[in-house]
């Protein structure tokens, strides 16, 4: 009998990473399901045909037929719901989720659930490497590195972090995260929302489906959801806090990450640097603190946390000069974050060469105009996107450069010793590399073989 003719039909759309780890997972649970994908030639079908040999695989097209027969649909993140073969489905009856779904009803353990239009790569790093610090047996994953379900070949870990991108949100009904946590919100993704900030912030705020706290910058009024007032709340930001909230507090000259009025450790401490480095140690910490990990290993981790490749990355310094990868910077939102923490390290005599572009996904690139205007020597744009980004930012007139070597080049040029050049382009790099890696690896290469001047 086809799989297509039984009344309980699970079909997967997508197969990526995340598909693919949602088809393992029903075959190791012994339920039948389709896959299917829009692309003629997925990427390694035969493989996926050798591994799922009981599967029905449809390629090339969604098969509306096929949707509407499904009980339930396993969306991938990188499809879209509003698709109208998936529409048709979910008018018909079928039941729309994702990874995250069936990662939660299969476990016990609490999850620490972490998203935000930036930083939440660099929050869920760091609350994972506190909660081993502590010496709990971790597993951090999701939007981040490992998909949640294949984290479960292994049997379940005692604790879950979780980073969850907007798209693995939008089929999320019950997360249930023992803590959740929308670090900020700032246009992104705006082409699958129909240029809908609304709708961007309301996919955010499934986060705190059936959270048992949550946490909130005070710094972002988007961050704070409409929760039942029994629901426990912690905040963070870079003003002073009030009782058990997260925030900076200034002694005898002196900045210190604090939890009300109880110094923790001086900012100065941190490797990282950037006032959006603090904000990510406080955010880090009021989550680590709502789930019961302990003061002293989380501070210890934020003294020897370095950053992660390609986001505010520090690659070298070259006759004066210090160079910043933060290719993982690919909306506005991430660069005026990075634009603003490097630029409050800076002598009041030293600037910032930006080197921004790609493909700018519906971005209005307004905002970076006051940054620059304050914190900007110049500006080099690159990609399909840089015209857009030079008539936003008028404060600066752009150069352009037809390859990262160039932009490289034509930044050092425009820097004086002191100053930083920073790649952070506020777009996607699908234009002109395979992705943002590829775009940091490419900028890292070139900083590398800038000549030192003796």
């Amino acid at each position: 009998m086809s799989l297509i003719a039984t009344d309980q039909l699970r079909v997967v759309v997508g197969l990526g990473k995340t598909g693919l780890s949602c088809a393992r997972y029903l075959q190791n649970q012994g339920l039948p399901f389709v896959l299917m994908d829009t692309r003629a030639e997925p990427p390694g079908v035969d493989d996926i045909r050798n591994e799922f040999p009981e599967a029905e695989l449809i390629c090339g097209e969604l098969d509306e037929s096929v949707l509407c027969r499904a009980s339930e649909i396993l969306l991938s993140p990188g499809v879209a719901k509003d698709q109208p073969e998936i529409q048709a489905a979910v008018a018909a009856g079928a039941r729309l989720s994702g990874d995250i779904d069936l990662f939660c009803q299969a476990i016990t353990a609490p999850v620490i659930a972490i998203t935000g239009s930036n930083a939440k790569s660099t929050v869920t790093t760091l609350v994972g490497q506190m909660a081993e610090a502590a010496g709990i047996d971790v597993g951090v994953g999701g939007n981040l590195g490992t998909p949640v379900l294949d984290m479960l070949a292994e049997g379940e870990q005692a604790l879950y972090v979780l980073e969850l991108s907007s798209f693995q949100l939008e089929t999320v009904s019950d997360l249930r995260a023992e803590v959740a946590t929308v670090l900020n919100v700032s246009p992104d993704h705006l082409d699958r929302y129909n240029d809908s900030l609304q709708l961007y912030y309301q996919a955010k705020h499934r986060i705190f489906r059936g959270a048992q706290q949550i946490v909130i910058n005070r710094d972002d009024p988007l961050t704070s959801p409409l929760v039942n007032s029994s629901v426990k709340q912690i905040s963070f930001g870079l003003g002073r806090p009030d009782l058990n909230q997260f925030g900076v507090l200034t002694k005898d000259g002196v900045e210190w990450l604090a939890r009300g009025l109880e110094a923790l450790m001086p900012v100065a401490d941190l490797k990282v640097r950037g006032q959006h480095n603090v904000i990510n140690a406080l955010s880090a910490l009021a989550l680590g603190d709502a789930a019961g990990l302990p003061m002293a290993a989380m501070l210890e981790t934020l003294k020897s946390f370095t950053g992660l490749k390609h986001r505010c990355q520090w690659v070298a310094d070259v006759n004066g000069i210090t160079y910043f990868n933060d290719s993982k910077g690919t909306n506005v939102g991430a660069t005026v974050a990075a634009i603003d923490g490097l630029a409050a390290t800076l002598p009041a005599e030293n600037k910032i060469v930006l080197i921004a572009g790609g493909v700018g996904k519906g971005a209005d690139f307004s905002d970076l105009n006051k940054p620059m205007k304050q914190a900007g020597r110049s500006l080099v744009l690159i990609g399909e996107d840089g015209p857009q980004i030079d008539a936003a930012v008028a404060a600066l007139e752009g150069q352009y450069a037809g390859s990262m070597t160039e932009a490289v080049a034509v930044a050092t040029a425009q820097a004086i010793p002191g100053d930083i050049v920073l790649l952070s382009p506020a777009c996607a790099s699908f234009d002109m590399f395979s992705g943002f890696p590829a775009r940091g690896d490419a900028f890292i290469e070139a900083v590398e073989q800038l000549e030192v001047v003796q």
